[in-house]
């Protein structure tokens, strides 16, 4: 039946031509991130300066995670497309937006990678009924053939919502608020981890989950995001990661 269906753009439902497509006045709001970027955050360089070259925040304040990557900025299409899969029971667009995900992520997605979605606490879970990270990294793990495990990081603590903290109070929000499965911790032992979120604003949340993993025993970790708060546009309370 759906073979007979019009195909619709992910985020206006105007008609296109491609499955998982967007129509061209959504693509063209669609604000990728492309190369150059920093080596260690994902973010651009308005020009080449090599190609494991850091920015000046990067340098200023390394972050625990080895790289950042992610498909565009929280804004306009990308922004649109987070929202309706995550509010609005839009769960078709993991696929796509899981395939855009590892195409950013080509640098250092393997076969050998775990693949770790950033949990939400059980209370959370049962009121939305999924979790967007971990139906994101389900399917990179299936695009990338890394190990998909969305139990060994957990959520101990049910912490407040994010949205509208300043940067201090969401790195306050999140301390000591994840923890990973004791019984399990022999996984992450020498492995390389791909840590999986939608959207990353101050970087809180990421540097809490990177230093639990890193306690667990991995040997690195590089998160993977579908959209990046620029920081460039958000009065000085844009991504600072620690």
């Amino acid at each position: 039946m759906n073979a007979l269906l019009p195909l619709r753009c992910l985020c206006c439902d105007t008609r296109v031509g491609s499955e998982d497509g967007l129509c061209p006045v959504c693509w063209h709001g669609m604000p990728f991130i492309e190369k150059p970027v920093c080596y260690r955050l994902g973010t651009p360089f308005s020009f080449d300066l090599g190609e494991q070259a850091w920015s000046p925040r990067a340098i200023a304040s390394p972050p625990d995670f080895e790289r950042l990557r992610s498909v565009a900025f929280y804004e306009g299409s990308a922004q649109n497309l987070i929202l309706a899969f995550k509010f609005a029971g839009r769960r078709e667009l993991a696929r796509p937006m899981g395939r855009w995900m590892n195409g950013a992520g080509r640098e250092f997605l393997r076969t050998d990678s775990v693949i770790v979605p950033v949990p939400l606490h059980w209370s959370r879970l049962l009121s939305r009924r999924f979790n967007q990270s971990a139906a994101l990294a389900q399917v990179i793990a299936k695009e990338c053939g890394g190990d998909y495990e969305p139990d060994l990081l957990r959520r101990s603590k049910r912490t407040r919502r994010q949205v509208g903290l300043s940067a201090k109070e969401r790195h306050k929000n999140v301390r000591s608020a994840f923890t990973f499965d004791k019984n399990r911790a022999g996984q992450f032992n020498g492995r390389h981890v791909v840590l999986i979120d939608d959207v990353i604003t101050t970087g809180s949340t990421i540097a809490a989950c990177t230093k639990t993993l890193l306690a667990a025993g991995a040997s690195s970790v590089d998160v993977l995001t579908f959209a990046l708060a620029d920081p460039s546009r958000n009065n000085g309370d844009g991504m600072v990661v620690p």
